[in-house]
């Protein structure tokens, strides 16, 4: 499982001219959910990303979490993460996984984020053609994939 994690001042997801779900202070995640991906990924990530110390304290230090500062989260689905770019230029999704694998996967680190920062997570919508829109703060982007946590 790969996460785009990005903090930001403000987020949006509209899709088909309607915003969907929209934040202030917080995190945008894009995540891409690959076939051998498990509940333990999940869990893994989704402590990972609401841990990270990414806020900026009061002596202006990136020292405090999401739950820290009780920022809000956006979750959007993305597929193209587990793009291989190794040979041409066309990259191949081959690792991405099928939706009947990856939907479930994808509700459910949705479920554990929310059962971490005890709040709702605003979501894209899986599959859909969305436009999402953000203020990056800092800016500041970090990539994890959830299988480099040895």
């Amino acid at each position: 499982m790969k996460a785009v994690i990005q903090r930001v001042l403000e987020a949006s997801v509209t899709i088909e001219e309607k915003i969907v779900s929209e934040i202030n202070s917080g995190l945008l995640i894009l995540v891409g959910i690959e076939a051998e991906d498990t509940q333990q990924d999940i869990e893994w990530l989704a402590k990972k990303i609401v841990n990270l110390r990414i806020f900026n304290d009061e002596n202006d230090v990136m020292n405090n979490s999401l739950l820290d500062v009780q920022g809000d989260l956006i979750v959007v689905s993305q597929f193209t993460l587990q793009a291989s770019t190794k040979k041409g230029n066309r990259p191949s999704y081959i690792k991405a996984a099928k939706p009947e694998i990856s939907i479930p996967l994808y509700e459910n680190f949705v479920k554990e984020l929310e059962m971490l920062v005890g709040k709702k997570v605003g979501t894209g919508e899986f599959g859909a053609d969305m436009k999402v829109a953000l203020i990056n703060d800092g800016p500041v982007t970090i990539v994890i994939d959830s299988k480099n946590r040895v």
